[in-house]
């Protein structure tokens, strides 16, 4: 008779899996024990490897964790631990308090990733991945090589050299990067990491301006395209003494793809013609607003086009400018964008899951982050979009987006 397969398995290497997969879904040992019915001291010995894990019991485990069985039996490696891939920045963010609020989000980041591939995995929806090639800038200028994938990029995903407004958006269904909004520490602009199982994977600070947001997804994109194997966190402010050459490029590669030179000059020009050759502050203001980028990231990037002198926007800042009155008294409106926590396909997902029976209310709500009646309400939002009556209420609208439009009805 063959031997089972957890018969073959070292008992201490698969109880490490088991652990490491328990603490990346911040759950105690106790919550385990309860799930299973069996006591904390059983969970323990499972993890030190002192007791052979059962096949029912595996295969509970592997639902609690969202995993696959096979991550635990299989030959592969198990997931890189982001925590070890960032350990140098948090060594280097500062008190104890700020390490471990860092370590925390680091955490809660490849939670969410590692809850994005469960969903798939559950739905038989495999990501897509429209990744181009690792783009080598080895023996270029980071600043050359920036810009000549910034256009690159644009051309690829068809955005011409006009401003890219739903960025976000761009880059999840076109190229399937996952992109999460997430409360990290104020100093933390975005996180960034890739495997080959989880896919590129980028965390925004929430508690930023969607302007500082866009800047950080761009930015992040660029780690992605030329150094995906090594993950980055991106601090504001002081982070480095002298700023290394990846960071350079990734700044670079962030102007140039939200702020195109071609573009950018065209639009400029005209201004400058139309007013004889005088572009005010409040035509800087226009321009940025045109482009959904700060008003110091555009005058720094005419600055750096030399279609504004040196020293332009230090000088306005200098007398007092204030940013968000002007546009108030300019009637530039905010833009309208999505400040989501999580991206729509992985809510999708999650409700179809749910929808379809294989997800519980507690299980929906914990991968939707929230609690069980607000799951309900997303629930109830995708599945039943509202529109708005002539009176001014709001009524269900029914839809059949399962009706084939091919003309393959038989």
């Amino acid at each position: 008779m063959r031997p089972h397969v957890l018969d073959t398995i070292d008992p201490r290497a698969l109880g490490q899996r088991l652990q490491d997969a328990r603490r990346a879904r911040h759950l105690t040992q106790q919550e385990v024990a309860e799930f299973l019915a069996v006591a904390r001291t059983t969970v323990t010995a499972l993890e030190k490897g002192d007791r052979r894990v059962r096949p029912d019991e595996l295969a509970r485990l592997a639902n609690l964790y969202g995993r696959a069985v096979s991550d635990f039996v299989g030959s592969r490696e198990p997931m890189a631990n982001f925590a070890v891939q960032f350990r140098t920045a948090v060594a280097n963010a500062g008190t104890a308090s700020a390490q471990n609020a860092l370590e925390r989000s680091v955490q809660d980041f490849q939670s969410l990733c590692e809850d994005y591939l469960y969903l798939e995995r559950l739905n038989g929806l495999p990501s897509r991945r429209n990744y181009p090639a690792q783009y080598p800038i080895d023996g270029i200028a980071p600043e050359d090589a920036a810009v000549d994938l910034a256009t690159y990029e644009r051309n690829r995903l068809g955005l011409g050299d006009g401003p890219v407004l739903h960025l976000r958006e761009t880059l999840e269904s076109d190229v399937d990067i996952r992109i999460f909004y997430s409360e990290l520490p104020s100093r933390v602009a975005g996180v960034f990491a890739y495997t080959d199982e989880l896919g590129g994977c980028i965390g925004v600070n929430v508690r930023h301006p969607e302007e500082r947001r866009r800047w950080t997804m761009a930015h992040e994109y660029g780690h992605f395209l030329t150094s995906r194997f090594r993950s980055e966190i991106t601090m504001l402010g002081g982070a480095y003494e002298r700023v290394p050459a990846h960071e350079r490029f990734a700044d670079t590669f962030a102007r140039s793809m939200l702020m195109p030179e071609t573009g950018l000059r065209r639009r400029f020009n005209e201004i400058a013609r139309a007013f004889e050759g005088r572009v005010t502050a409040a035509e800087v203001c226009r321009i940025a607003h045109y482009y959904f980028v700060s008003v110091e990231a555009m005058m720094l990037r005419l600055e750096e086009l030399q279609l504004l002198p040196k020293g332009a926007w230090e000088r306005l800042r200098d007398r007092g400018f204030k940013v968000r009155e002007a546009q108030k008294e300019l009637g530039l409106t905010p833009h309208r964008h999505d400040a989501k926590p999580l991206p729509v396909r992985y809510q999708l997902l999650a409700v179809r899951s749910y929808e379809e029976g294989n997800l519980t209310e507690g299980e929906l709500a914990r991968l939707l982050r929230t609690d069980r009646v607000s799951a309900r309400d997303i629930v109830q939002t995708i599945t039943h979009p509202l529109h708005l009556l002539d009176e001014g209420s709001i009524a269900s609208l029914s839809i059949d987006l399962a009706s084939d439009v091919s003309g393959q009805d038989s």
